[in-house]
């Protein structure tokens, strides 16, 4: 299935019903009075969240959803009946803006959760209301009001408790199909991840967090080149971001500590709030060199960085270096919970 994360989509309220401007009219009853009910209120449009999605793909082709209109009044005193409400499901963690003002109007983050986006339009008075001691036959009524509509721009944000980000090929998806039950393609070629996949890490003792794997970032990527830059609002509620680095990918420390400044010099450009967010490095694929080799390398890229985060080198391929990786990252969550 592919994967979507917005979608435009109108919404469209019902109306209210009419008012009845009607008489009594019985046998052996010449003055019977006004006797006409009031409309019905119209359908509202509401948008609640469904656990068991994972896509805004449901809005590509269905894009305009209409409530029912409420029934117009009928003499005899009787009402019109209420339009239905309609119930338009989303994704957890959807964002609801009104395209036309760009106001939030919802942030979606909870199973069951509820929105109203278009309100039903009020029904309108039959000529009953407008009965008194001086006014005894009001032919007077009033129409129903129009409906809500708006046009909706939805935006999926996954949920998640840790984000992946790097260069591509940097071993992502490899290190999220270690750690986790996700399987996301690998392959020796940039961009094998197309859109976000999300995994959840089990250290026993109903312990654990869900990590975000998004495509790679390249240079320039803020003014759109590659694909990363399409999904890293994916990465805006995470509370930690793992910055993986291939260590056998440049030829020196230099080059190496380039890479790192490339993509801090992204996340800057394309969102300040989400440069401040927590970061630690991650130097993947040491499986490929020695102990002496990678600590070398590691203290290098610190010391040239002036690096004060914590910096962890694993093989997302053997497994090496991962535990101890998830187990800082459960007692970092811990501290930061106990704060």
């Amino acid at each position: 299935m592919k994967f979507v994360d917005e979608a435009i989509i109108t919404v469209v309220a019902g109306n209210g019903g009419n008012g009845c401007a009607s008489f009594r009219r019985e046998k052996f009853v010449p003055f019977g009075g006004p006797d006409g009910g009031d409309g019905g209120d119209g359908g509202s449009v509401y948008l609640e969240v469904d656990e068991g999605l994972n896509t805004l793909v449901d809005f590509r082709h269905a894009r305009i959803f209409r409530a029912q209109n409420g029934q117009g009044g009928m003499g005899q005193e009787r009402f019109g009946k209420k339009g239905e409400d309609i119930v338009i499901r989303v994704p957890l963690g959807t964002l609801v803006y009104d395209n036309d003002t760009d106001e939030l109007m919802g942030d979606m983050v909870k199973d069951g959760e509820r929105v109203l986006v278009a309100k039903g339009g009020n029904h309108g008075v039959g000529n009953t209301r407008f009965k008194s001691s001086t006014n005894r036959a009001p032919r007077k009524f009033t129409f129903g009001h129009a409906g809500e509509q708006r046009d909706l721009r939805l935006e999926m944000q996954v949920l998640a408790d840790v984000g992946l980000l790097g260069m591509p090929n940097a071993g992502k998806s490899t290190f999220i199909r270690q750690v986790t039950a996700a399987k996301p393609k690998v392959a020796d070629y940039p961009f094998t991840t197309l859109h976000p996949h999300l995994g959840v890490v089990d250290l026993g003792e109903e312990t654990g967090f869900v990590i975000a794997d998004i495509p790679g970032l390249i240079e320039g990527a803020a003014e759109g080149a590659g694909l990363g830059i399409q999904f890293l609002k994916h990465l805006s509620r995470t509370r930690l971001l793992l910055h993986m680095v291939d260590v056998v990918s440049c030829s020196d420390i230099d080059e190496l500590v380039s890479q790192i400044k490339i993509i801090s010099n992204e996340l800057k450009a394309y969102d300040p709030k989400l440069y401040k967010l927590e970061r630690w490095l991650v130097l993947n694929k040491i499986d490929a060199l020695d102990q002496k080799q990678v600590e070398k390398i590691q203290a290098g890229i610190i010391r040239k960085l002036r690096w004060k985060k914590p910096c962890f080198t694993i093989s997302a391929v053997s497994g090496k270096g991962c535990r101890d990786l998830l187990n800082s990252i459960q007692q970092w969550f811990d501290r930061d919970q106990e704060a």
